[in-house]
């Protein structure tokens, strides 16, 4: 039976299109495209894994190593069984730093501009045996149907059809999350269309040849050397290296680690596939044993590879034959499609873009454009070198032998991924001396022979025999060689150099329960519009907006912001995107290229305690013992001031606000989030240009200060500490900000209360001090019609307007002193003391004593600097206490002098003084010496309030010979 080439021409194509239509569907249909995230689904697609060699070139295996074919599978499962340490930390990374790729993975950890170039390269030099394995299959599969068809056509029309689906299905857009939700869905239906194709002619193949199990078991007994023959050479061993392959290939391979981590849209899926997947593959490998005996009891006469298409050709069953080869088909095409996929993000990644940005500087304003065509190219260019390895190696029988050499190559990649999981000190300068050195066993003990035997490199040196090692097969020789050379450098290389910073973090990053806490700088970037002008130079503008925006939408950021902290974390997160769409290496190229950082700030003490901080709170390790104490006072602490009423804010020495508790947030209307990080200069009006100035003055503290905010306007006292970590270098500032509005006003009314309980107490002296000049009127007045001399109603009438201008001096003393508002510090003005001192004696003597004396001295030429209402009050208030603690006919002193920039008075009476037990307790408010009844215990609070108010100072002693002294100190006022 044979078919012709058109029909299989044909049928291929309508089968790709198929696929790709469910692609595009799932693409454009929520419905169908939220299936890429049902675990099931991610299972299946997993099932790229088996390729032509699983489809065909398992049954030739099983012909030659018996049932060692098993191995290759087993492999599978025992990383599957590991998920929870390998391939779930690898996910963690993958989906956390947006690396797609193992050279972007590899380049993250081993932080060297080689890495990502080494691996990629090595990666498409490892998979091209296996992308020629596919090309082989599916000619040989055609020329078995087609009898008379040349490999040659074959080859060459699958490999062009092939790179244009490839195209259509992964390259027709750069998407953002390189996730493929329609990929993911068409590569689980192809895997369901392998094991369907599978199953059915195993079965039928079963009831056909043998007339079911019972019939198998009876050629079986008649025949015992065909189940021998799978169990010998197992016995011969090479059991253990071709486990370590398949180990390896099961995620280190382009497509499966594409398929396992790239495109994971749900990482809750890989727990179901880590049990789901190899019960797949033992499905699928099932049915190979049954379909080799039945190509043995039907005296199939092709390619013991392709039995399964030799019973569809015995069975006369053109639908068969053609359910047989869609199967094959789709197994090597979607192999073909996802690694093709892979590698050419590899290659635009390492290969192209970085050439490109050190010649050109840029990328192009068409960055998304270049990048699909790039990518288009690199999906030809990767086809056609596939197609010329299959044609210089038609000789090579077997299409399992290829797929091993392939294997083989990504198993030169265990040591780096065991060091980058579990050794932070591990170096790159280790990973590339112990891959070179892989490589180079790869080449010489797998690749050299078989260019020698397929006649390419006739002279190719055989290091097997050279090293006199007959004895042990080829798998396991190579994997000695390759693997040990490569371990052996790698471990000598990491310990023999030393990591840098960059490799420390990421180190730390990649070990589990490890966070990325990169050395962490401010922005030199004022703002978003500044970050993507810097960016346009290399991405273009409209890429550079798309990508920041992109940056501030993952991390729910305004796009006005300026604070340094959002500034900060955007730029990691335009790294990361970055990373996804460029990889790791030229992301961080860019990005420190044009995102600079502020060097004085690498190493401030704010990002150190930031970047310690994240990593305690990210930490997923328990801590113990001492740690766990230190975490735990350090929470304390952190607890006690966040808690605090007072506002606490710390910042670095260059403005960078590290601290910002919940009283100051209260206070201010400005979150902790917004403000951490931001220089404290840009905080909104008042507080940026308040602190900024604070900050700059001499002064350490600022009492009572007035400050209009939107909440209205606040008396604030500011206090400021210098943080030094090492002596004589300054780390940065503590500032404390007390909000005293309310004890402010109560304080004014108490003052005011208390004006007014003195004025109540002036009342009858009033009354005596206005009687008398009212009399002299009324006197004055009665005489005024009487006289006839206008010089004498002249003198009249000049007495009744002093006798009213008396009165009116009165009056306004009164009523300057109930007045209650006082200016701000700002709006202080010169006070002379002679005046003010008069005054006081003035008011004081309307309801005090009149044989009181006083003996005046330096008063005269010196003024003090404040509120003249507030210091009558305090004079009042110290002459009044003076004047009832002295005896009669006393005098009370008050003397005056300047001392540099200060004034100094002294109230001196003649009382019996102030009793030790009560004179610390004298500016209390409530407390009295007094009788009850008789004081309210708030004149000299007040006093000191004010003075303190002023910023001057007052204090109670006794004198030394005798009575009660109270000592004042004013800054000076200049008078004009």
């Amino acid at each position: 039976m044979t078919l012709s080439l058109g029909l299989l021409y044909t049928v291929g194509v309508i089968y790709l299109a198929l696929l790709f239509g469910i692609a595009f569907a799932a693409e454009r249909t929520r419905t169908l495209g939220s299936l890429a995230g049902n675990a099931w689904v991610y299972t299946l697609s997993l099932g790229v894994y088996a390729t032509s060699w699983t489809f065909y070139g398992n049954l030739g295996f099983l012909e030659t190593h018996g049932y060692l074919y098993l191995t290759i599978y087993l492999g599978v499962t025992l990383a599957f069984a590991a998920t929870p340490w390998l391939l779930r930390p690898i996910l963690r990374l993958a989906r956390e730093h947006q690396l797609t790729s193992l050279a972007d993975l590899f380049a993250f950890r081993y932080r060297s501009r080689l890495t990502g170039p080494v691996v990629a390269l090595f990666m498409l030099a490892g998979v091209l045996p296996y992308i020629a394995l596919q090309i082989k299959a599916v000619a040989e599969s055609a020329a078995v149907l087609t009898a008379d068809t040349p490999p040659h056509l074959l080859a060459l029309t699958f490999s062009a059809t092939i790179a244009l689906f490839a195209v259509l299905f992964g390259a027709r857009h750069i998407s953002p999350r390189e996730k493929h939700s329609g990929l993911v869905v068409a590569i689980a239906f192809e895997s369901l269309v392998k094991l369907v194709a599978l199953l059915t002619i195993a079965g039928i193949g079963l009831f056909a040849v043998f007339g079911g199990l019972a019939g198998l078991d009876a050629w079986l007994e008649r025949h015992p050397e065909a189940v021998t023959a799978l169990y010998s050479p197992v016995l011969e061993g090479g059991w253990f290296s071709l486990m370590v392959l398949a180990f390896a290939a099961a995620f280190l391979l382009p497509r499966q680690f594409h398929m396992l981590f790239t495109e994971n849209i749900n990482p809750r899926a890989l727990t179901q596939a880590a049990w789901g997947f190899p019960l797949f593959l033992l499905l699928l490998n099932l049915p190979m044993p049954v379909l080799y005996w039945a190509g043995q009891a039907a005296d199939l006469t092709q390619d013991t590879n392709y039995f399964a298409l030799g019973l569809a050709a015995w069975l006369e069953s053109p639908t068969l034959a053609l359910l047989v080869f869609i199967g094959g088909l789709s197994a090597a095409s979607a192999m073909m499609i996802v690694t093709t996929l892979a590698l050419a993000n590899m290659g635009m990644n390492y290969l192209s873009l970085p050439a490109r940005v050190r010649e050109r500087r840029t990328l192009s304003a068409n960055l998304y454009r270049n990048l699909l065509w790039g990518r288009r190219m690199w999906i030809v260019l990767i086809i056609a070198l596939g197609y010329g390895f299959y044609g210089l190696l038609q000789v090579v029988e077997g299409l399992a032998q290829l797929g091993l050499i392939s294997f083989a190559a990504v198993t030169q990649f265990l040591p780096g991924l065991v060091g980058l999981l579990l050794w932070p000190r591990a170096t790159r300068v280790g990973f590339l001396l112990g891959l070179g050195a892989g490589i180079l066993g790869w080449f010489f003990s797998l690749v050299a022979p078989l260019l020698g035997n397929a006649g390419i490199w006739a002279s190719a040196p055989q290091l097997q025999q050279a090293l006199g090692a007959g004895e042990f097969d080829a798998w396991t020789f190579a994997l000695t060689v390759s693997l040990g050379a490569n371990t052996l450098l790698f471990v000598l290389g990491s310990l023999l150099s030393r990591p840098n910073q960059e490799e420390i973090e990421a180190g730390q990053a990649c070990c589990p329960g490890g966070s990325f806490s990169p050395t962490a700088g401010l922005p030199l970037a004022r703002d978003v519009t500044e970050m993507e002008a810097e960016l346009g130079a290399t991405l273009g503008t409209m890429p550079a907006r798309h990508e920041v925006q992109r940056a501030l939408d993952d991390l729910g950021l305004p796009r006005h912001t300026r604070s340094r902290r959002d500034l900060q974390r955007l730029r990691e997160r335009i790294e990361r995107n970055l990373s996804g769409l460029l990889g790791p290496v030229l992301a961080r190229m860019i990005v420190d290229q044009h995102l600079r950082l502020d060097a004085a700030g690498r190493s401030s003490l704010g990002e150190s305690l930031r970047r310690i901080e994240q990593q305690l709170e990210d930490a997923r390790l328990p801590l113990t013992g001492l740690a766990a104490e230190l975490d735990a006072l350090r929470r304390f602490h952190r607890q006690i001031l966040h808690e605090l009423p007072l506002g606490v804010c710390s910042t670095t020495a260059g403005g960078e606000i590290t601290g910002w508790n919940h009283a100051l947030r209260v206070l201010t209307g400005i979150s902790t989030d917004s403000a951490v990080g931001q220089l404290i200069e840009r905080l909104e009006r008042p507080w940026g240009g308040l602190l900024q100035a604070f900050l700059e003055s001499g002064d350490r503290q600022i009492y009572k200060l007035n400050l209009e905010t939107r909440h209205g306007p606040r008396r604030l006292n500011l206090h400021k500490s210098s943080l030094e970590v090492v002596a004589g270098r300054r780390e940065g500032y503590v500032i404390l900000i007390e909000d005293v509005t309310a004890r402010v006003q109560l304080e004014s009314e108490v003052a005011h209360s208390d004006r007014l309980a003195s004025i109540g107490r002036f009342a009858a002296g009033v009354a005596h001090e206005i009687g008398n000049p009212l009399a002299g009127i009324a006197s004055l007045a009665q005489t005024l019609p009487l006289e006839d001399d206008p010089a004498e109603i002249r003198d009249i009438a000049d007495d009744i307007v002093g006798q009213t201008h008396r009165i009116n001096a009165i009056v306004q003393s009164l009523i300057a002193f109930a007045h209650s508002d006082t200016p701000p510090r700002s709006g202080f003005e010169p006070v002379t003391l002679d005046d003010l001192v008069a005054e006081a004696i003035r008011l004081t003597r309307l309801a005090g004593r009149k044989d009181i004396h006083y003996d005046l001295s330096g008063l005269a030429g010196l003024a003090i600097q404040g509120a003249r209402p507030k210091l009558l009050q305090v004079f009042i208030n110290l002459l009044t206490n003076a004047e009832q603690a002295s005896p009669p006919a006393a005098t009370i002193g008050i003397r005056a002098q300047q001392t540099g920039s200060r004034v100094r008075l002294e109230i001196h009476d003649q009382g019996p003084g102030i009793e030790e037990t009560t004179i610390d307790r004298l500016f209390e408010p409530f407390f009295t010496t007094k009788p009850a009844g008789q004081g309210t215990g708030l004149g000299l609070p007040v006093a000191y309030s004010i003075v303190q108010d002023h910023g001057g100072s007052l204090v109670a002693t006794n004198a030394p010979e005798g009575g009660a002294q109270f000592i004042l100190t004013f800054p000076l006022g200049v008078t004009t």
